[in-house]
């Protein structure tokens, strides 16, 4: 038998949470009633939409509705923070790479005397900005090893026999700097998914930050906005420089490895500001 406090803390913290998102429920349809049924929904409205109009072969209850707030919003945050800190550092240690992804935005969007903010419909513009985040997913996958799967029939990996019931590990990062499927795997070159079909959404096996088949991350769209939407932001409003006139091929890359791939020190960078925001 263990002897661990730790699930005693897991349960309570998760009662705490599920208490929260309970609340914020009962203030949405209560902030809904009042207002009256508009046109736009959230998340949240879509959820509690299908579980009134009941169409589902089985009922979607309050509990799975919390349960599908806390796997979005828990699971999307820390990959996508974390994929935002490699995106940047790596931007730091680029600098055509980063002066290239800074004025794409900033010609996206306009240098006006009315400033503009970033928003969800410029993304569709921004090309080579999604090869910079593509490129940055390759290298520092949020997730290093995915989900784990189970062998289903017998096969052979490099020569391995891998029985049926094994638990297979799949090392995403490894297979995003194999050099039999990527020219100098170590550089960070955005350009290298120009002109090329592989992408991050299951069909390419050399590039699966968000796994792939069935059991793929089901945020991926969600967990792109959220990088996408803060790193246009950053790039257009501030001009960023390395602190202590450090040079960028000294900024420390080292990882330290955990559920997620973090970086081993803190990124600290200096703004300044390109673009004011908005002031109201």
């Amino acid at each position: 038998m263990l002897l661990s406090p730790m699930p005693r803390r897991i349960k309570r913290d998760r009662d705490n949470m599920m208490a929260f998102i309970d609340t914020i429920i009962q203030e949405h349809q209560a902030d809904r009633r009042a207002a009256g049924n508009g046109d736009e929904e959230d998340l949240l409205d879509v959820l509690l939409r299908v579980q009134r109009e009941d169409a589902l072969d089985l009922p979607l209850t309050t509990d799975n509705i919390k349960n599908v707030i806390i796997d979005i919003f828990s699971a999307s945050s820390e990959t996508a923070a974390t994929t935002l800190v490699w995106t940047m550092a790596e931007l730091m240690r680029n600098p055509r790479v980063m002066r290239k992804a800074q004025d794409e935005v900033r010609r996206v969007l306009g240098v006006k005397e009315k400033n503009n903010l970033v928003a969800e419909e410029n993304l569709g513009e921004l090309h080579y900005l999604r090869l910079v985040i593509k490129e940055a997913l390759r290298l520092h996958p949020p997730a290093p090893l995915l989900i784990p799967r189970e062998c289903g029939s017998p096969c052979q990996v490099l020569g391995f026999d891998v029985p049926v019931g094994a638990m297979v590990l799949v090392n995403a990062w490894a297979i995003g700097r194999y050099p039999a499927y990527w020219n100098e795997p170590e550089e960070f070159v955005p350009e290298r998914f120009e002109n090329s079909s592989v992408d991050f959404k299951g069909m390419d096996f050399e590039f699966i930050p968000f796994g792939a088949g069935r059991r793929m991350c089901p945020g991926m769209t969600f967990g792109m906005a959220n990088v996408e939407l803060p790193l246009a932001s950053l790039l257009y409003h501030f001009d960023w420089e390395l602190p202590d006139g450090m040079a960028p091929a000294e900024l420390d890359m080292m990882e330290t490895m955990g559920i997620t791939t973090r970086r081993r020190s803190d990124l600290m960078l200096v703004p300044s500001v390109g673009v004011p925001l908005p002031v109201e």
